[in-house]
């Protein structure tokens, strides 16, 4: 049988997700790409508790750039809110997907702004 591509994503990120867990000091950086956005949140999987989060829905992301050039763009705006939550460090989560295209840019964007992961 044949699995969908979205039950393929599904059974990837239950084997990223056995090995990657948050803390409150190193949360996960959780992401979640849909055909018009790119949602990201830093996750203390311990307590269960988003810190931060940012997606391509923000008005600060400009809209009239290509989706990697939002991806980026949202990745320093990540970075950013971190920062003002003593945030340093990050685990990466790609969710399931590729690190291809808008979840690469996503994730040096995070870098550029200041987030090591």
């Amino acid at each position: 049988m044949k699995f969908s591509k979205e039950g393929r994503r599904r059974r990837i990120h239950h084997r990223i997700r056995k090995k990657v867990k948050g803390t409150a000091e190193r949360p996960r950086l959780s992401v979640y790409r849909s055909n018009k956005a790119i949602y990201v949140q830093l996750i203390d999987d311990i307590s269960g508790n988003t810190l931060v989060a940012a997606s391509s829905q923000d008005p600060n992301v400009p809209k009239d750039v290509p989706k990697t050039e939002q991806s980026k763009a949202v990745g320093k705006i990540l970075a950013e809110k971190a920062k003002a939550e003593n945030i340093s460090t990050a685990v990466f989560d790609r969710g399931g997907y590729l690190y291809h295209g808008r979840v690469k840019s996503l994730a040096e964007g995070a870098r550029e702004g200041g987030l090591v992961l």
